[in-house]
């Protein structure tokens, strides 16, 4: 059976008209003949969604029972025993209720495509997850439903249903979108102009990398290899030399021009693994791209403008960025190089060649020596005394021996020196071992002449197989330098990356191994001062610098006062202190200095984060506390006060009766409206660290019957199982009473019929637990410290029982009194929870006592 079909109607915010946008296409696949059933569609009360649904066939929902209340939702089973063609299945995100097949609505259509059938749905762009946390941020609301953006990503069309901030507000004046009572809330919050714009412009982005996604799978699938312009992306090609600053500035120049073009840098490694890249260099140049806005990326190849032109190929790149050759111009004789041969073959992407102040400065080159000075003395010493002595010893035998096999003997000792002096000395063996067998061994002898033909030739040949072995040998020697300084550089990064991330301080335990890899004293990072910034005749003058970090003695404070200093930027410079370090050991000690720049901006970012976060737990519990008050406060308000203007209201005659139940209604309105505010006062009481506690020695059989009083009548159903020989607790009278209030209520909400709570107790140790036990639907463990959370409610589906306060005030008031509160799961189901209190202590015992009192004074200082 083929898989249906997913297609998803998206949306930036609530109305911009997802659903009718999805009843409309229902209606045009019915006029062409489809069978299609509504499965659920949400009007939200809107009577132009409702008049859109029309004719349309309805499967009913079906209704599920949940902590006492009944909710209808999607019935799946009806939809796949209907097995139509089309399905709509309104708010992809949508959490079912506990005790439903699945748990989400798009695992309900997950399986509604599996049997073969095409749904059509919608969602909001605050719901995916990936932007839930940014959503949070522009608007101050939580999101509480997600949905991953794998799902809506793997759908087979997404429509953006769009709307102007402007237009969407009109509509929610008109009262198009919610109840009228509730506009004026929702214009001057979430529905505010500046938000229903970042709203927009993240719907947009996402529809954006969506086309892309489909864009390069059609251009996968088709092979395609050309250059699609598209939208603009520009590459820009690095080699870890220092002209790459200037060539990313100016690709980000270029990426400028256009508004939402990508900018990546891109270094090509040799594949044979040995590169000749500064990793300092390249380090720093990621850093200067990524704060540039773009990416980095490192590929492999032998053949540099190939690999260029397939990386740019590979990401639809439009333009890409060169630098102009640094080879001199005899250089360039011999090879057209990078950038001409990029330029022949770039086809239909733009090449910019950008000049630079390395122009010109690279070397045609003299190979460097790979070998200590030492080593290439000795091997000029076996050509000066090592050649005559081989000649002299194969004198005697020249009567004995062919002139080729005086030869070969004449190619190992070439071979010899320069295994052990590398490529110069070699090519001078070369030289005056033809020369010696010119004279000594090639008819005829002690002439430097040669009568036969042949012998020109062997000579010929034995002069260019000497130098080609020497070449090859020296060249070998010089990889081996390059693998072995290659795998020491690689294993030193490896094991500092690995302290890195294993340390809670990346940049201490940074420069902790650095000191220790190369034996230093002191290792300083130096932060110049913004009022020295560009003044270099300020190296030695500790003013103009301040200590980022220091591992070691007494720590550098300016430049010159270290033995290596390492300029990381303009305004970092790493100082080492201890000894000289070797000039082969330096661009090691850059790429420290490079991961000390990342780590110091690490640890800050962290610090902003770790300031900003308070600040955004507060915004969070201004802006739930906001959203909750405004109804929980309303609401026994309007009580009272409808209660209040009715007996003073002239209209009507009431008897006493009528009398008594209003004056009930605003006393019992009022009476919320002060716990509700009491509740509010104690929190914040208790996250300023202010709230009053004064320790008493109280019974539990004493303080368990009052809370079941002030319960009323729903508190005389309650169990209680309290022995008179449990010990007193230390404990705030007011204070304890009021967390039982809670804890009870939150249990007879939850308990089933026919199974009332039970209020018990134990003694443990020197504390007595104090356990309220019900028999309702528990709560998963995962979600157990959710409930301890201010404003909000787990589970609940309306907002009618307070604005979820209880357990969060109850928890603060327990741990104000040195206890604690934590929830168990109840055996045979439910949920119990446990008050755990001091045992109050006789007055004699002043030891003890002093202990108890010590305890609270510290939870109350943690608090």
């Amino acid at each position: 059976m083929a898989r249906g079909e997913l297609r998803i109607y998206l949306g930036a915010a609530p109305g911009v008209g997802k659903t009718v946008a999805m009843l409309e296409e229902a209606q045009r696949r019915i006029e062409r003949g489809t069978d299609v059933v509504v499965g659920l569609v949400e009007t939200h009360g809107r009577a132009y969604t409702g008049r859109m649904v029309g004719d349309l066939e309805v499967v009913p929902r079906h209704s599920v029972e949940y902590r006492g209340t009944t909710f209808m939702e999607f019935d799946i089973d009806a939809m796949l025993a209907r097995a139509p063609e089309v399905a709509l299945v309104d708010e992809l995100a949508h959490t079912n209720v506990p005790g439903s097949r699945n748990e989400k609505r798009w695992q309900d259509i997950q399986e509604l495509l599996d049997a073969g059938i095409t749904v059509l749905s919608t969602v909001n762009i605050q719901h995916l997850e990936s932007l839930n946390d940014v959503v949070e941020q522009i608007t101050g609301v939580v999101q509480r439903e997600t949905v991953p953006d794998g799902v809506v990503r793997g759908a087979d069309q997404v429509e953006l249903v769009d709307m102007t901030p402007e237009a969407l507000r009109r509509r929610m004046a008109h009262g198009n979108i919610y109840r009228h009572d509730k506009i004026d809330a929702a214009l001057g919050n979430y529905f505010r102009v500046g938000n229903l714009t970042a709203l927009r412009e993240l719907a947009l982005l996402w529809v954006a990398d969506k086309v892309d996604e489909q864009l390069e799978r059609y251009r996968a699938d088709n092979r395609i290899g050309k250059t699609w312009e598209t939208r603009e992306r520009v590459v820009v090609a690095v080699t870890g030399g220092p002209e790459g600053d200037t060539l990313i500035r100016r690709a980000a120049r270029i990426a400028a021009r256009s508004k939402g073009t990508d900018l990546m840098a891109v270094h090509v490694s040799n594949s044979d693994g040995l590169t000749g890249a500064d990793p300092a260099l390249l380090a720093k140049q990621r850093l200067l791209v990524e704060s540039l806005g773009g990416s980095f990326h490192q590929v492999v190849g032998g053949d540099i403008p190939r690999a260029l032109l397939e990386f740019s190929r590979g990401v639809n790149a439009t333009q890409l960025v060169l630098g102009v050759s640094r080879r001199g111009r005899l250089a360039q004789l011999f090879a057209a190089g990078v950038g001409v041969t990029t330029s022949a073959r770039s086809d239909t992407i733009d090449v910019h060649l950008v000049p630079h102040s390395e122009v010109g400065r690279g070397r045609l080159g003299v190979p460097t020596p790979v070998l200590s000075t030492r080593r290439r003395l000795a091997g000029f010493g076996l050509v000066l005394f090592g050649l005559p002595a081989l000649t002299a010893l194969l004198l005697p035998l020249r009567p004995d021996l062919s002139l080729p096999s005086e030869m070969l003997l004449f190619l190992a000792a070439v071979v010899g020196v320069a295994l052990v002096g590398g490529i110069w000395p070699a090519l001078l063996a070369a030289v005056a071992a033809s020369l010696l067998l010119n004279y000594f061994f090639t008819p005829p002898t002690s002439e430097w002449t040669i009568a036969q033909r042949e012998n020109i030739l062997a000579l010929l040949v034995f002069v260019v197989i000497a130098a080609a072995v020497s070449w090859v040998v020296d060249v070998a020697a010089r990889r081996t330098r390059d693998a072995a300084q290659a795998s020491a550089e690689a294993q030193t990064l490896a094991t500092v990356a690995g302290s890195v991330l294993r340390g809670t301080r990346p940049l201490t335990a940074l420069l902790e191994r650095l000191q220790e890899t190369f034996g230093l004293e002191t290792v300083t990072l130096l932060e110049r001062r913004p009022s020295a910034v560009g003044r270099p005749d300020r190296q030695r003058d500790p003013s103009s610098w301040s200590v980022a970090a220091s591992v070691g003695g007494s720590p550098c404070c300016a430049p010159g006062e270290a033995q290596t200093e390492v300029e990381v930027d303009d305004g970092l410079v790493l100082a080492l202190r201890g000894r000289t370090v070797a000039a082969a050991d330096r661009r090691l000690i850059e790429a420290f200095a490079a991961q000390a720049a990342v780590a110091l901006r690490h640890e800050r970012l962290s610090a902003q984060a770790a300031q900003a976060r308070p600040l955004a737990e507060a915004d969070r519990m201004r802006t739930a506390l906001l959203a909750a008050v405004s109804h929980d406060l309303r609401t026994p308000l309007a009580s009272a006060k409808a209660a209040v203007d009715s007996l003073r209201g002239q209209e009507v005659a009431f008897s006493d009766d009528d009398r008594d139940d209003l004056l009930a209604t605003a006393d019992e309105s009022l009476d919320r409206l002060a716990r509700l505010v009491d509740n509010l006062l104690d929190l914040s009481r208790l996250q300023a660290g202010a709230l009053g506690v004064t320790l008493a020695e109280i019974g539990l059989e004493d303080a368990v019957p009052r809370a079941l009083d002030e319960l009323g009548s729903p508190g005389r159903s309650v169990r209680s199982s309290l022995t008179a020989d449990l010990p007193a607790v230390a404990a705030d009278p007011g204070l304890l009473e009021r967390i039982l209030v809670n804890l009870i209520a939150n249990a007879l909400r939850f308990s089933p019929p026919g199974r009332p709570p039970r209020v018990a107790a134990r003694y443990q140790g020197s504390r007595v637990e104090l356990l309220v036990v019900d028999h309702g639907p528990g709560i998963p463990e995962p979600d157990r410290d959710k409930v301890f959370v201010p404003f909000q409610r787990m589970g609940d589906r309306d907002n009618h029982n307070g604005v979820g306060l209880g357990l969060a005030l109850s928890r603060g008031l327990a741990e104000a009194m040195g206890g604690t509160l934590v929830p168990e799961t109840t055996p045979g189901g439910g949920l119990t929870m446990v008050l755990a209190l001091p045992a109050a202590i006789s007055p004699g015992d002043g030891a003890a006592s002093e202990a108890v009192e010590r305890a609270v004074r510290e939870r109350r200082h943690r608090r």
